[in-house]
């Protein structure tokens, strides 16, 4: 089966600690871990997505704008992926099987070609890394989960702000979605 490895929103924004919606410590100890997933997959001819948080400085009518501090901003230092992570980016990015995906909802299939494209790849099986573990890479994996792809979520490659919502989120992925939790 194929496969596709999905970072979700590592940028400045949600990791760093000057981050408005930052992960802190968690989300920066996830760094060496994705780009292990990166390095890993690409090895195996796997697509590599990042499916990254995008927001106009006006998007005040957009739903997230009376949750969360603004965040993510077109042509801001936040939306730039965080550490190392940019750096393997950065040295990737024209490969072919290197995709980035703007996404302006939770669910990184929410309003973007992401099931259309997975499905022309032939791609079965899911991978999700990034942040955060009960927001973004829940609301993708259930919609994976209902679009029938198998799902693989690494226990050290997820973080949230929310260390509960992380620990819940996890157990939600594996005994209500069916989803293979890895401890690598």
């Amino acid at each position: 089966m194929m496969k596709a490895l999905i970072i979700i929103d590592y940028t400045n924004d949600f990791v760093s600690d000057n981050g408005p919606l930052t992960c802190g410590e968690p989300g920066q100890k996830l760094e060496n871990k994705i780009v292990q997933w990166i390095e890993e997959e690409r090895e195996n001819g796997s697509e590599i997505i990042f499916a990254v948080d995008y927001h106009k400085p006006d998007h005040t009518t957009h739903p997230e704008h009376d949750l969360f501090p603004s965040h993510n901003i077109e042509g801001t230092p936040g939306r730039k992926l965080y550490g190392k992570v940019n750096d393997v980016f950065t040295g990737i990015r024209s490969e072919t099987n290197v995709t980035w995906m703007d996404k302006t909802r939770y669910s990184a299939f929410a309003g973007t070609p992401l099931d259309i494209f997975l499905r022309e790849k032939g791609i079965g099986e899911i991978v999700l890394t990034g942040v955060c573990t009960d927001i973004c890479v829940l609301h993708t994996a259930v919609d994976a989960y209902n679009k029938g792809y198998h799902l693989t979520i690494p226990r050290q490659a997820v973080a949230s702000f929310d260390a509960g919502g992380h620990e819940w989120a996890l157990s939600h992925f594996k005994n209500t979605l069916g989803a293979n939790i890895v401890g690598r």
